[in-house]
């Protein structure tokens, strides 16, 4: 295979929005990142017509990748510790946190960090159409990715830290206190109000000091909008979070928007 080639896809898939990323392993470069919004929830159906065109519209996407890695991102999810884990358990632990129907297809990653397994719906339509289309891939949960990339950079002497990483809908939030997950959870918001409140829930369950622990966002968000503002009239300190990549990046790519990207730039 020519060296220039060398290179991998990933797809994030959600049922508001789409992203994409594609990375030259040879040059550790990033030559595309892209993220698409629909403006409303769709349906796994028509979200799979949706990657369909993107798929075919882009040239970028007609390249030979080495290694094709899916995102599923949805709320459909729950943490056991691996000590407590039992495979033939795995739908009786996910209901109590979702939804579930005996048709759903329930599978798992193992986080190795903190010795826990994530348990979790897929799409499975778009993991059949991603299959048909490039061949053997590999897939996560988005929330494996974010525990994963976070803990990953937080050490043992560190006080306790909130991370919001902002969807359209939807937060996912974790508590780190010394280098350990406190708690993790997702909710899904319709208003700013219910973002703050969820946000506000958790630093008043963990008795946590508005005045002097830090919160990160990551996702959907910045500085200048309105969930920002929000979140800093009622708690002190209140960044953007860094989005620390070994990898080079195109033109093309803002660095001032990486935080948008922090999952996908995480699933190489």
């Amino acid at each position: 295979m020519n060296n220039k080639n060398i290179k991998e896809l990933s797809i994030q898939v959600n049922l508001n929005g789409l992203s994409f990323c594609i990375l030259n392993r040879t040059t550790n470069s990033v030559e595309f990142l892209n993220s698409i919004t629909f403006g409303n929830k769709l349906t796994p159906f028509d979200v799979l017509n949706r990657l369909k065109t993107e798929l075919s519209a882009n040239s970028k996407f007609f390249d030979t990748f080495t290694a094709v890695n899916v995102i599923h991102q949805n709320e459909l999810s729950t943490l056991v510790p691996r000590d407590l884990y039992d495979e033939n358990q795995k739908a009786n632990y996910l209901k109590f946190n979702a939804k579930i129907l005996k048709t759903d297809y329930i599978t798992e990653d193992d986080i190795s960090i903190n010795e826990s397994v994530n348990i979790y719906i897929p799409y499975v339509n778009i993991n059949n159409y991603i299959f048909d289309t490039f061949g053997e891939f590999t897939y996560k949960h988005s929330s494996t990715i974010l525990i994963d990339s976070i803990l990953q950079r937080t050490t043992t002497g560190s006080n306790s830290e909130v991370f919001v990483h902002v969807d359209e809908t939807m937060l996912e939030i974790l508590v780190v206190n010394e280098g350990q997950l406190q708690l993790f959870n997702v909710f899904e918001y319709y208003s700013k109000e219910d973002f703050i409140y969820y946000i506000l829930f958790v630093f008043e369950q963990l008795e946590l000091d508005v005045e002097t622990i830090a919160i990160q966002l990551s996702g959907k968000i910045e500085k200048d909008d309105e969930l920002f503002k929000l979140v800093y009239t009622y708690i002190r300190h209140v960044n953007i979070s860094d989005v620390n990549s070994s990898f080079n990046f195109s033109e093309s790519v803002s660095q001032n928007d990486l935080h948008k990207h922090l999952l996908i730039l995480n699933s190489f």
